[in-house]
């Protein structure tokens, strides 16, 4: 009886797939350990983070008023998702070493030089918008809402629901502040014209809204800060395509 032979291409593509794999986990153990070791360097001053977190709003309230607890565990609590989230803005260049350096094996030589730069790119306008969002937009935010509130009416805020909303605000201007890196990608791959693009100004401010009021909790003001960098950076992105990409016209 004749034994059976392996294809070298499906034994090949085999170690390959395990190669990676293995790679993967690696990666993401060391993600892991970076964000579990700043969280754990973080958590005796979790009380004191959340005093840092808590700055605009406690900033912008009554004299008279102050944050609240509706639940038990909340003054515990809290303070440890804070600090979480911190650790996770925190450990962000370091975990996107690792998808930088996950990505480099796959990638072939000539990509290499242009990923890393889109990397950097979006991590700083993550950055961007989430320091935006929290000296900026915040305390505008908080003063807007703590002196529009109805006579007869004192502002005391659970902290739950102010750290859920901040970390709602801070997100989504994280994310929105990536839409230059979106719009300049997808000129240069060529899935969609400089002049298409110039041409959706009316449906792109419209999206802004729109998205506005998905990612932000539900009130104008919030979606309209939101809203309205968020389609300045989409002209900001048009520019740099125009200088840099003019043949994608």
């Amino acid at each position: 009886m004749s034994s059976l032979s392996i294809d070298p291409n499906v034994k090949r593509t085999g170690q390959t797939l395990l190669k990676g794999a293995l790679e993967l986990r690696s990666r993401a153990f060391k993600a892991l350990l970076c964000l579990l070791g700043i969280f754990l360097c973080l958590l005796p001053f979790a009380d004191q983070v959340f005093q840092v977190v808590a700055q605009p709003i406690m900033a912008a309230m009554p004299e008279d008023s102050s944050l609240i607890s509706k639940e038990v565990a909340s003054p515990f609590l809290t303070p440890l998702r804070a600090t979480f989230w911190v650790s996770l803005f925190a450990a962000m260049p370091l975990l996107l070493y690792h998808l930088w350096k996950l990505l480099d094996a796959w990638l072939p030589a000539s990509k290499r030089r242009v990923a890393l730069p889109f990397i950097a790119a979006s991590a700083g306008l993550f950055y961007l918008g989430v320091a935006f969002a929290f000296f900026f937009v915040l305390p505008m935010a908080f003063q807007f809402f703590a002196t529009t509130a109805p006579a007869g009416v004192k502002v005391m805020t659970d902290i739950n629901a102010f750290l859920s909303f901040t970390l709602a605000m801070v997100f989504a201007f994280g994310l929105a502040f990536q839409v230059p890196i979106v719009i300049i990608v997808i000129v240069w791959t060529g899935l969609v014209s400089l002049k298409s693009l110039k041409g959706a100004r009316p449906y792109v401010f419209l999206g802004a809204f729109v998205l506005g009021m998905l990612l932000t909790p539900p009130d104008v003001f919030s979606q309209t800060l939101l809203a309205l960098p968020m389609y300045a950076l989409y002209e900001i992105a048009l520019l740099i395509c125009g200088r840099f990409l003019p043949h994608r016209e």
